[in-house]
């Protein structure tokens, strides 16, 4: 299946709202992913580079195009790019609408300009997921590296990554890491996740941005309207 991957900048509206959609759903859009920088992870830490970043849209074997030009409506800047899903570990996904029990922090990744493309999927891919899983307590881990723009003047970004961590998380650094409250394993954790994440560059030029993850069935809840 073709994902696309839209990066909302600036003012958004509200992209729950069923009116928006429908028009998506006109656009072709049948699985509708929203993460959504909100209330309920205000408290999370956050790395902007440049504009925030509000919002990630995510969609599936839809048309760049249309889809584009709805979500414009819904926010000031919008970025899109043709990705290449891989879903290192399946979070729990409802389709529902309702909001995730989890935060869900998306980083958005740039290759350093001394690492080879192939380097870089190599050292990201292979040697540094496996650290990163074990040194946190990740449930949900998807990687999306770009394959092309969709969108005119989008950033350059290389890849964009959603990690969920406990809810707990959101100010709790032990929840976040998984390391039981052990101040020690916490440090022991930490060392070796941040040089694991130095060999990638993901220690400079990154936005993290913590979310909120909702998931919409549109074709059901279209049919369910339309009933």
């Amino acid at each position: 299946m073709t994902k696309l991957v839209f990066l909302l900048q600036g003012e958004c509206r509200d992209l729950h709202d069923p009116r928006l959609h429908e028009r998506l759903a006109a656009a072709g859009v049948r699985r509708l992913q929203v993460n959504v920088d909100d209330e309920h992870v205000a408290d999370a830490m956050r790395i902007p580079t440049g504009d925030p970043v509000r919002a990630i849209v995510s969609v599936w074997d839809a048309e760049p195009g249309p889809v584009a030009e709805v979500l414009a409506d819904a926010a000031a800047t919008v970025h899109g790019w043709r990705v290449d899903e891989r879903r290192r570990l399946d979070p729990p996904e409802s389709w529902d609408g309702s909001r995730a029990d989890a935060l869900s922090n998306v980083a958005i990744l740039r290759r350093p300009a001394e690492l080879a493309h192939e380097e870089w999927l190599r050292r990201w891919m292979v040697e540094h997921t496996p650290i990163a899983i074990r040194t946190q307590a990740t449930f949900g881990y998807v990687q999306n590296v770009v394959i092309e723009p969709v969108t005119a003047g989008a950033l350059g970004v290389d890849a964009i990554v959603e990690e969920l961590f406990p809810t707990a998380g959101i100010t709790d650094m032990h929840a976040f890491y998984g390391s039981g409250g052990n101040d020690e394993e916490l440090r022991r954790r930490l060392t070796e996740l941040m040089a694991s994440v130095a060999r990638i560059g993901a220690d400079r030029d990154l936005d993290l941005v913590p979310t909120s993850r909702y998931l919409y069935a549109l074709d059901r809840a279209m049919g369910q309207a339309l009933g």
